[in-house]
């Protein structure tokens, strides 16, 4: 839940600053605000995306390395 949060709080600040008038006229997001900042969080949670599925493939590498590090000791170990 942490992690969500931090995303959260890392993408809302990234793209408000990005995409929202310094001005504030008005209450609400003008159009081209709404677009920028829907193209911003998309692309925010593409990379998160594509981040993750790194991470995942290198944990996934590490695990089938360590196991394979533990059958070769327990062959030299059972000899």
């Amino acid at each position: 839940m942490e992690m969500y949060t931090d995303l959260f709080n890392k993408m809302a600040s990234t793209c408000f600053s990005k995409c929202a008038s310094q001005k504030h006229k008005e209450p609400d997001l003008a159009l081209g605000e709404m677009s920028c900042t829907d193209r911003c969080v998309a692309k925010y949670l593409e990379a998160q995306e594509k981040v993750g599925i790194v991470l995942q493939r290198a944990n996934e590498v590490q695990a089938k390395q360590a196991q394979a590090l533990a059958d070769m000791q327990n062959a030299m170990g059972g000899r």
